[in-house]
């Protein structure tokens, strides 16, 4: 667990670093993907999904 969570923060730093610098290439994109594989099976895996679901359905329901 505890390996699992230092991944996952280390993979978020990158991925931050790379989006604020402008140019996202391959490398990049694996390590956004990494960082989704490595957030799936931690324990924050289903409030990220109840919040993403939730934002869903607001998103969902305004009306332009």
């Amino acid at each position: 667990m505890a390996v699992s969570i230092s991944v996952v923060l280390l993979l978020a730093i990158l991925a931050v670093i790379f989006l604020r610098s402008g140019g996202l290439k391959i490398s990049h994109a694996l390590v956004c993907l990494l960082l989704g594989f490595y957030l799936a099976s931690t324990s924050m895996a289903p409030t990220i999904n109840s919040g993403l679901i939730a934002t869903a359905d607001i998103v969902s329901g305004l009306r332009p």
